[in-house]
């Protein structure tokens, strides 16, 4: 990630020093490697190769569909592509991370559920992601009109560089006669005729709003309510353009909407409307009135969050791509995937019984580091994973938390259990960004636990006893009277029941199989309040289905499965960590208050590291491997956190100005590793390589 704020000097203390000015770096020379995967997607069924390339610039994309911060890349790039048009391609390699993602369809499906406009090099068996040495999703690779790699960069918030990064590459290849101008090989694939286009969420409405359903129609942009056949549409919500622009039904945008939250009634009266929806790539959350279906915005400015903290009135405050809310212990809570935590929002009471005041909310980190994994504990200090559904309990004591880059169901509650006491409700700010990835930027109050799954590279389709039941990239829950959860288990095309009562930790069954992507489900009660069926949202069939709920529920007794991204060897004991990173042309690192890089490195299991743990200044970090943490053949992880601020220089002198524009890169990795003792005792990572 990378953020542009303006700024003086941060409050802590440090010796100034003058910045220094230093000319581009020369750019190494190494031959990219040939493009190899499965198939072609957006071409037209044409393959392409590096040498048909040759002339042009090419921008490789290392992504996969389950990563949000890849999705972020999608976007950034699109003003690229359009500035550049003439010189550059940009290819996107699908480097599947889960095994479902693997698959031609659901390769297929993402291309069009992220509006992805360049040709995609499908590469199931990561030849390609090995050539290039990638260690992270998403990973970008320039490649200069005569085959050779000239930049690597780990991440999302790179356009800026990448732009300057482009220009020099014009100027340059134009002056040698190596550039080549022309149309993209981009042919784009047929859309489906659906009525729906890939949509995510379904909730119940209340029959106070004359009953049906709600739709997040995704890839249209709009909301559709149904009637209870699922079929019969009685309106929709947005023109089916992006945008972020409140109003009626027939003038409000929306930018691939996803959750959907009843708010209770007494609080829907004061704010003055009704559902929470969750505007995913607006960055935003906005309010829907059932009354008339109009849209208000009620959190988010448009603009993506760039940094690690945040908080302060609703409507000034950029938000990362929340998926999902949940009215939960007098706050709307957000699932805000693309960094990582959980926020909450205390809307403003309207100001007249038909006025919605939004302005007056206030919005604040409720959980989590923006560090990606599984740690739980005091919510200030807990990891998740790109949250994507939230569900409360009917006593209203927990809220249960999907994790979906961590195949796993976790909750949230106060500190103490449901009687927990007083919770800290401030906005906890970070006023030098040098600390930015390592102070607290959570209050206290809350503690975070899990009942399914173990970390990001592991999954699969195993039900039992809950510490050992396995689930793949669940996207979508509902509660059943019970008290357990129906998991809209995604990726496995499943759903799946997890029992608090089951015995132990739990028990985890499966309640029905071969679904298309399921990413929502909603409850239908009879009666006499008992589950008699389930509307289910199949995404990547852009349909829903209703069925229902078996009096038996199956148990599958599947095999453990791990992310194919190879890990990486490294010799136990001694290992350099290195970081490279290089700013872009015109900018400079900012020494004036002291070092401004910053490492924060960890492990699972903890004990993997001997030494080297901790936060520390610099790019550099002397790391211990401790052989007796892992037993022959089994995989630990390091987790790696660095951010460096880099600043705008004087054009002429090249010295920073007291009051420069500054921009914080920052990056977290999880890299598998595996010993050996003929292994590397060296660990190279690129922030911003050149």
């Amino acid at each position: 990630m990378t953020s542009v704020r303006d700024h003086g000097p941060p409050q802590a203390g440090g010796t100034p020093r003058s910045a220094t000015s230093a000319a581009p770096p020369k750019r190494s020379r190494v031959r990219a490697p040939e493009l190899v995967g499965r198939r072609w997607v957006g071409t037209g069924g044409a393959e392409l190769s590096l040498a048909e390339l040759r002339g042009r610039i090419v921008l490789l994309d290392f992504w996969t569909s389950c990563c949000v911060n890849c999705q972020h890349v999608l976007d950034e790039l699109r003003e690229l592509e359009h500035e550049f048009a003439d010189v550059l391609v940009v290819v996107g390699v699908h480097s599947p991370k889960f095994a479902h993602e693997g698959t031609v369809e659901a390769v297929d499906a993402a291309v069009l559920r992220w509006d992805v406009r360049h040709p995609v090099l499908d590469d199931p068996q990561l030849v390609t992601w090995q050539a290039y040495a990638a260690r992270a999703w998403p990973t970008l690779t320039v490649v200069d009109p005569e085959g050779y790699v000239v930049a690597s960069m780990s991440g999302e918030g790179h356009a800026h560089g990448l732009g300057v990064l482009l220009r020099e590459l014009v100027a340059e290849h134009e002056a040698k006669g190596t550039l080549r101008r022309g149309d993209a090989p981009y042919v784009p694939p047929l859309a489906p005729d659906s009525a729906f286009a890939l949509p995510t969420a379904v909730l119940a409405l209340p029959g106070s709003a004359g009953g049906g359903y709600l739709v997040s129609d995704t890839a249209h942009h709009q909301l559709v309510v149904l009637e209870d056949d699922l079929a019969t549409e009685r309106a929709r919500v947005g023109t089916g353009e992006r945008g972020l622009v409140d109003g009626g039904p027939g003038v409000a945008r929306l930018s691939e909407p996803v959750g959907l939250a009843l708010l209770p009634p007494d609080v829907a009266a004061r704010v003055g409307w009704d559902v929470a929806v969750a505007d995913s790539t607006n960055h935003a959350v906005r309010g829907l009135r059932l009354a008339d279906l109009s849209l208000v915005t009620v959190a988010g400015t448009g603009a993506q969050l760039r940094r690690r903290e945040g908080g302060g009135p609703a409507l000034e405050q950029d938000l990362s791509t929340p998926l999902d809310t949940a009215w939960f212990d007098g706050q709307l809570v957000i699932a805000m995937a693309g960094v990582h935590q959980l926020w909450a929002l205390d809307p403003a009471p309207a100001a007249e019984a038909s006025a919605v005041d939004a302005a007056g909310g206030v919005v604040r980190v409720l959980a989590g580091t923006t560090a990606e994994g599984l740690r739980d504990g005091a919510a200030e200090q807990a990891w998740f994973a790109q949250t994507g559904a939230l569900e409360v309990s009917a006593d209203g004591s927990r809220l249960w938390v999907l994790d979906a880059e961590t195949s796993a169901l976790r909750w949230l509650e106060r500190s103490g259990g449901a009687a927990g006491g007083e919770v800290d409700r401030t906005v906890h700010a970070v006023d030098d960004d040098r600390m930015a990835n390592v102070l607290p930027v959570a209050g206290a109050g809350y503690e975070v636990g899990s009942v399914v799954g173990t970390g990001l590279f592991e999954f699969g389709l195993r039900d039992g006893e809950a510490d050992q039941a396995l689930l793949q990239h669940p996207l979508g829950m509902a509660l059943l009277p019970d008290g357990s959860v129906v998991v809209a288990d995604t990726y496995n095309g499943a759903l799946r029941r997890y029992d608090p009562l089951g015995g132990g930790a739990g028990e985890v069954t499966t309640l029905a199989r071969d679904l298309a992507e399921p990413t929502a489900v909603a409850v239908e009660l009879d009666d006499d309040g008992r589950a008699v069926t389930v509307v289910v949202v199949e995404s990547a069939a852009s349909r829903l289905t209703r069925l229902p709920v078996p009096a038996a529920a199956s148990r599958l007794a599947g095999e453990a499965q791990r992310v194919q991204r190879p890990p990486t060897p490294l010799a136990p004991g001694p290992v350099a960590l290195r970081v490279a990173f290089t700013p872009p042309t015109g900018q400079k690192l900012d020494h004036r208050w002291g070092d401004p890089t910053r490492l924060v490195v960890s492990s699972s299991p903890e004990g993997l590291l001997s030494a080297g743990a901790g936060d520390a200044e610099g790019l550099t970090r002397d790391l211990v491997i401790d052989p007796s943490a892992l037993e022959r053949g089994t995989t630990g992880v390091l987790h790696v956190s660095v951010q460096a601020a880099a600043c705008d220089g004087d054009p002429v002198t090249g010295e920073v100005p007291e009051f420069a524009a500054c921009h914080l890169y920052q990056q977290d990795w999880g890299i598998p590793v595996v010993l050996d003792e003929t292994g590397p005792s060296e660990l190279a990572l690129d922030l911003r390589g050149a």
